[in-house]
């Protein structure tokens, strides 16, 4: 039979896929392209926005429109949290949680069997373990991504993400040095290590990020250590001045703001002031100049006035940032924000967005000028296409062995 799946979001839901499709090839399952006909689609969620959740129910209906007959399953975090919506969908079979994902195959040869449409949706708090670590691997061309952590601790008032991955459950340290090793002897002198919030990898099993990072740079082979999002709340001496001071770790690091206003991130639970942050940003840049910060910014959150917004711009351009990823606010189900009044205007957050991008352009194009005439190491992510230490990625003829590490002048 043919299955084709659709992944939105984040790389989380990237992991997940290469999993459940793991273990429909195991068993024989022939996968086609989810723009051709199947037998079985797979939709993997997100609904950390409403354009996530609008996304996945696009993609259920193409797949229904595609193939009248087939099983349509709606997995993922949209899943996990509303399911009751999606099941209310006709166009869906199977509405499986984050919670049922390792079970997938199973659930869906059940179907095939009687064809009784079902909702599988457990309760995320209960998760104890990271399951399936050792085949949650994900590439992204020649890059390989290393799931060490999910789940978050922190219930800011905006996120929904706790209740759509549960608390934090890390992989065990021994595990993930296992896999780096492995992945140095395939070649590869760059991963990615990556969590819903990596900062907080560690807290359910005494160990920490720092810990994890002071074994993984002895690791043999592999030359450069990337880290995703990270909470600067979280971010101790330790580690800072590991990050700062290690070749091997990566000068690329993405610490969330969200707001330049005091007033909105206490609003939103940040556990720390915009003054907080920028001392945080100007330690890391003093120590290793050429370093990107990158960002997320949510506008027109709750309440948020002119001047709130003001104190935002301010902030941004005032901050050596490499790249701004900027998102209206939108209400998401089971958080305390959704239930706040002072709601800002959909024409008003569409102009605030707008401004931030803006400046996003400028950032970029003063980061690339600021990095001219640099030497820097870069991995050679596809033939004559490199990425840099600090993320910059550059076109270049000559370049042809996939996965190697090399210094470019920029």
């Amino acid at each position: 039979m043919r299955v084709a799946f659709y992944t939105l979001g984040c790389r989380m839901n990237q992991f997940d896929t290469d999993l459940m499709r793991t273990r429909f090839l195991e068993s024989g399952y022939e996968e086609v392209d989810f723009e051709e006909e199947a037998d079985i689609y797979v939709i993997n969620t997100c609904t950390v926005t409403s354009g996530g959740d609008r996304s996945s129910r696009q993609a259920i209906y193409r797949a229904r429109r595609k193939n009248p007959g087939a099983v349509v399953v709606a997995t993922g975090c949209y899943a996990q949290v509303k399911p009751q919506e999606l099941a209310s969908l006709k166009e869906v079979d199977l509405v499986v949680g984050n919670t049922h994902k390792s079970e997938i195959l199973k659930i869906v040869e059940e179907f095939l069997e009687n064809r009784q449409k079902r909702t599988l949706v457990g309760e995320i708090f209960r998760e104890k373990d990271l399951k399936n670590f050792d085949t949650v691997l994900y590439f992204e061309g020649s890059r390989p991504f290393l799931k060490v952590q999910e789940g978050c601790n922190k219930f800011c008032t905006f996120c929904v993400i706790p209740f759509a991955r549960g608390k934090v459950r890390s992989a065990p340290k021994e595990k993930v040095i296992e896999q780096v090793r492995l992945i140095a002897d395939m070649g590869f002198k760059e991963v990615v290590l990556t969590g819903t919030q990596l900062s907080q990898y560690g807290w359910d099993n005494g160990s920490s990020l720092y810990d994890l990072l002071r074994d993984l740079i002895r690791v043999e082979g592999i030359e450069l250590i990337r880290l995703s999002s990270m909470h600067v709340g979280e971010m101790d001496g330790r580690l800072l001045d590991l990050i700062t001071t290690e070749e091997k770790i990566a000068p690329h690091f993405h610490l969330s703001l969200q707001s330049g206003s005091n007033r909105i991130l206490d609003l939103m639970e940040r556990g720390y002031t915009r003054e907080e942050y920028g001392k945080v940003v100007e330690f890391i840049l003093k120590r290793r100049s050429e370093t990107a910060i990158g960002t997320d910014i949510i506008v027109g959150f709750p309440t948020e006035t002119e001047e709130d917004f003001k104190e935002t711009l301010r902030f941004v351009e005032d901050t050596p940032f490499a790249y701004l990823h900027i998102f209206p606010y939108s209400d998401r189900p089971k958080t305390r924000a959704s239930r706040m009044k002072g709601k800002v205007p959909e024409r008003v957050k569409k102009e605030r967005v707008s401004q931030l991008k803006e400046i996003d352009r400028e950032k970029r194009e003063e980061f690339y000028r600021k990095n001219t005439g640099r030497v820097l190491r870069a991995v050679v992510v596809e033939e004559d296409r490199l990425l840099t230490e600090n993320y910059i990625d550059l076109r270049r003829e000559g370049y042809r062995e996939v996965g190697k590490l090399v210094r470019v002048k920029v």
